[in-house]
């Protein structure tokens, strides 16, 4: 089991994700720092609405539903948890390899030199996941 830890600055969602929750079923464990800077594409407004009107299905009981946290940390790896087949042992045995940190989680230099970073061209319509969080408030 390799321990990997991937920078989520000016990363794409879809495109980390997809490397993240492979690398998971994998066997590894993914560390995920900053990733409140997380990019997403797409427009801001339909993305907020989707994830208000989720976390409307819950409301009246507060022991049903589908819990959608508001925290940029705890909402990636909701994210990622739809990637992994949560309906099997291997998916939920591979989301608790998954950590994510707002910010650096004060690693050292030399670990920041061994992340892994995305370097992708961003869409023209692009948000990222902290401003996904404000609209929520």
């Amino acid at each position: 089991m390799v321990k990997i830890i991937v920078n989520g600055k000016d990363a794409i969602l879809g495109r980390m994700g997809s490397y993240v929750s492979k690398e998971l079923l994998k066997g590894n464990s993914i560390d995920i720092i900053n990733s409140e800077e997380v990019v997403i594409s797409g427009k801001k407004e339909y993305m907020i609405e989707k994830i208000k009107r989720k976390r409307r299905m819950g409301q009246g009981s507060s022991l049903k539903g589908p819990r959608y946290i508001r925290r940029e940390d705890m909402l990636l790896k909701r994210m990622i948890r739809g990637m992994l087949p949560w309906d099997r042992q291997k998916g939920r045995d591979a989301y608790k390899r998954l950590r994510c940190y707002i910010g650096d989680n004060n690693l050292t230099e030399e670990q920041k030199k061994k992340t892994k970073n995305f370097e992708h061209h961003l869409p023209l319509n692009h948000y990222k996941l902290k401003e996904v969080v404000k609209g929520l408030i």
